[in-house]
Parts: C-alpha cells; structure tokens; sequence
C-alpha cells in the first residue's frame, strides 16, 4: 500500500450528507465527531482527514492525535480567519488544539459563499477585499509563530490573478493555497490553467471531478465521482507534485443537486466589470465541448437514507478510481 501521505484523504465536505444527518442506521450511524469520521476513514483507506477545528479542547485534540497516529492517517484543520485583533485569540485557541492534534496544514475560505450570489456591488466587493487582507495579516504572524501552514481555498470568491496577487502580497512561505480543481469553472477560468497557476503556492487540495451541462441562464455545475467528469485528473496531479511533491489529494466530492452559474444574468457580472467577453466565450464553449457522460446527480427526491447511500457510493466508487487510475 502506498504511504499514508500517497493515499486519497477525505475533506469532510465530501461526507456533507452524512456529517450533518439526523437520520441514525445500522448501515450509516450517526456521527458524533471527529473520532467517528477517523474510524470511517480507515474503513474507506482514506490517508488523510481535512475536517473543521474551531473550538476543540486540549484533551478532545488528544484523543484525536491519539487516534489518528493509532490509524496512520494524516490530519488537516479547517478553521475560520480572524476577522479582528479581538478574534485573533480565538484563532490562535483553535489553531494550538489543531496542532496538538497533529494538524501541520490548516485549511480556509476568505468567502463562504460564492462571489456571484453573495455581492450587490462593486463596493460591496472591495469591502471583502479589505476585510480579507486584514484577516491574513491578523493570521500570518500567529501560523509563523506556530510553523503551521495556512492554506487559503479558492473557493468561488478569487480568479487567479487576484488570489496569486494577494498572496504574493502577504509574502509568506505560511501562507499558501488550499487548491480546488473545479471552483473556478464558476468563474469562468479553465480549470487545468487554474491548476497551472496555483500548484506552486499549493500545501493541499481539494481533488475532484466535474461535470457541466448548459442551462438557460448559464450552466450547471456539479461533481462527480472521479473519472465521470471531464477533468485530465492525472494531469493535474502530476503538475500538483511536480510543483510540490509533499502535496496531500483529498477529494471533495460533494453529493448535492447541480449548482447553477447563471453567466448570462446581470448579477452575475457585479464584480466582474473588467472581465472581458472572451472569458465567457471561452466557459460556455467548454460547458457546449464538454456535455456530461450521465444525468448530473441530484439528492432532490431521495430520502435521508438514500441520500446516505448515494453519498457513500459516490465516495467509494471515487477511492476505487484514485487507486486504480492514479495510483492514490
């Protein structure tokens, strides 16, 4: 078997379903924390967990650290910026309970939403622009001080000039990307470009496959399982280790309905007023080169069980693919 650090991980986004379900089984019990979602991971052959930290305690980090080096799996944190010098206690709280944990990569979003919903304005955008430098030059001297790696996803708010230039602003061999191979379809970047431009700033990624299918305002977007999408995925793990050779893949394969990017509303172009119409030329004739090899999947209809089911087929069927086809 290859070593814990060659092995697919799992961010925790890919068991979205089962993460937050009430629903309790005999075939998908109920999990509690992190200890429980370990177990699952070895069960899977999963080498590395990415999954949130915020609020852990030095004895809970223990078990955990316990657990994880008794499993041979590698361990990520996700946690939330700091948005004041007043969270910053907060920060650096979470942060050492991670690292007592084992974490040496910690994983966050400078937006949880997605930038073509969430903004009104320009003005609006430049406020989040603000407050994101002022969230990593609160964090960077407390990752430094620690020597943990803080690994920023691109998670449908930056295209890559913008979160390249943000980040060679800040300087910081700390700060690096959390890459997502698919994010920035949705803003309407071509992802093996993407993953050429980020891999030299990248600590971890968020591995995935995608799918598209034109709409009438856009396209649809979803996930896949590996190797049902459209995406060179051996390719992009080759430029990944090329550029990093200690990167961890961890797939992020969430089971949901397709997500739509409407490109041909107004909304959607509030914050891209300099972006010109070759970009959307050249995402809807991608979406028109690439239809998708099945039905996009959806959860819409299926009960909580099968939603389960469906989610952990996904999984599963993405491990097999990543073992056989890429050596993962």
């Amino acid at each position: 078997m290859p070593s814990a650090a060659k092995r697919l991980g799992v961010s925790i986004a890919t068991y979205t379903i089962r993460w937050g379900s009430k629903t309790d089984t005999q075939r998908f019990p109920r999990w509690k924390d992190a200890l429980d979602v370990l177990e699952h991971c070895q069960k899977l052959g999963a080498g590395c967990l990415q999954i949130g930290v915020n609020g852990w305690e030095s004895d809970f980090a223990g078990q955990v650290r316990d657990k994880r080096e008794s499993l041979g799996i590698v361990l990520e944190g996700q946690i939330g910026l700091p948005k004041t010098e007043a969270d910053v206690a907060r920060f650096e709280s979470s942060l050492r309970a991670a690292k007592e944990a084992g974490v040496g990569v910690l994983r966050v979003t400078c937006l949880g939403t997605r930038r073509y919903e969430t903004f009104d304005s320009l003005e609006a955008w430049q406020r989040f622009k603000e407050q994101s430098w002022t969230s990593l030059t609160l964090a960077e001297p407390v990752v430094r001080r620690h020597r943990v790696k803080l690994a920023v996803e691109n998670h449908k708010d930056w295209r890559v000039d913008e979160q390249v230039a943000l980040l060679k602003r800040l300087g910081s061999e700390w700060v690096g990307v959390n890459l997502d191979l698919g994010n920035n379809l949705a803003l309407l970047e071509d992802p093996l470009a993407v993953v050429e431009a980020l891999a030299p700033l990248t600590f971890t990624t968020h591995f995935k496959d995608m799918a598209v299918q034109a709409c009438d305002d856009g396209f649809l977007l979803s996930e896949v399982p590996l190797g049902d999408g459209f995406f060179d995925l051996k390719r992009m793990k080759e430029i990944c280790e090329r550029a990093n050779p200690a990167v961890q893949f961890n797939l992020e394969m969430i089971t949901r309905d397709p997500l739509r990017v409407p490109v041909l509303g107004r909304k959607y172009w509030t914050t891209f007023s300099d972006l010109p119409a070759s970009a959307l030329a050249r995402a809807l004739a991608l979406v028109k080169q690439n239809p998708p090899k099945q039905p996009l999947p959806k959860v819409a209809g299926k009960s909580p069980e099968e939603r389960l089911a469906f989610e952990e087929a996904n999984n599963v069927k993405s491990f097999a693919f990543a073992r056989e086809r890429l050596g993962l």
